[in-house]
């Protein structure tokens, strides 16, 4: 399934891409909105899209091959985007955007664990050149620190029986079976949760694969290394676009833009967090849960 870039409308109005002016895509996926904000800055506008998945930088060397003149790719971290910067001599920087939301590729084709819907092995990493998986933290990490992630960034009011079912179902009680697949993972948290959560409005497995792939990719302690880094890198009268799609980034953003604002450095351009319109989501339904915050910067 070919991935759908979210918010796109929202983003090119918040970002009001111009031509010949330079963005940055912090985490360019499948080059949907890079594609777009291309588009809008011809005919010499420049993009640095940055990615921490090799196989994403492939992608988008295919999918944007006709606009490779315009277009500078870097497999890093968006946590590095100072150095990024620096070191391609990217200047000026008009505009930046951050889509918190990992793509359509990553779940349909990548095979490293990131859906319930496939069975897979327990990766979860968007890098292999971390050492750290979801099999390692399911397998080996204590049951309180499981029930931590679990707690602090799925959000799981289950977490600790969760935690428990996993260690019970590792260790030899139980068999001593290792887990090493996503269907065996959602099954031990369907084992581990009432009958009633499993027919809630999400997936009951859905908050533990978040976490654990949250904690694998240390997203959050990423986007609060990356955030003022975006504003310094900026221009004067840059742009910059957030969008996150929990509540967990979306509280570290708004804590953010309202702490530079108190600064004086920018100007917060959305009162509220803009979100999808309903003919967006028929279309997209992974739409629903994206969040657009934007600033410009003084």
């Amino acid at each position: 399934m070919k991935h759908i870039p979210v918010l796109t409308k929202e983003v090119l109005e918040y970002l009001g891409p111009e031509p010949n002016e330079n963005f940055i895509d912090c985490t360019i996926g499948q080059a949907g909105h890079a594609k777009l904000i291309l588009e809008k800055t011809a005919p010499s506008g420049r993009l640095l899209g940055i990615d921490l998945d090799v196989q994403q930088i492939e992608n988008c060397k295919t999918e944007l091959a006709g606009l490779k003149n315009r277009l500078v790719l870097v497999n890093d971290s968006y946590a590095n985007l100072q150095k990024t910067v620096e070191k391609n001599k990217f200047f000026p920087v008009n505009g930046i955007l951050l889509d918190m939301g990992f793509s359509s590729w990553h779940t349909d084709e990548s095979k490293k664990g990131f859906s319930f819907q496939q069975d897979q092995p327990l990766d979860m990493r968007y890098s292999e050149l971390s050492e750290l998986t979801a099999e390692k933290i399911v397998n080996e990490w204590s049951e309180e620190k499981i029930a931590k992630i679990l707690e602090e960034y799925g959000e799981e009011k289950f977490a600790e029986k969760i935690a428990r079912k996993i260690t019970e179902q590792r260790n030899p009680p139980a068999g001593g079976r290792k887990i090493e697949s996503t269907f065996q993972l959602a099954e031990i948290v369907k084992d581990a949760t009432p009958p009633a959560y499993w027919r809630g409005r999400i997936h009951y497995a859905t908050r533990t694969f978040q976490a654990l792939r949250i904690r694998v990719n240390d997203e959050l302690e990423n986007l609060k290394k990356v955030l003022p880094q975006a504003v310094s890198v900026l221009s004067p009268r840059g742009r910059f676009a957030v969008i996150s799609f929990h509540s967990l980034e979306d509280r570290i953003v708004k804590s953010f833009f309202r702490e530079q604002k108190k600064q004086n450095n920018i100007k917060i351009l959305t009162k509220k967090p803009v979100t999808a319109r309903e003919e967006e989501i028929k279309i997209n339904p992974r739409s629903r849960s994206a969040k657009l915050r934007a600033l410009i910067k003084i």
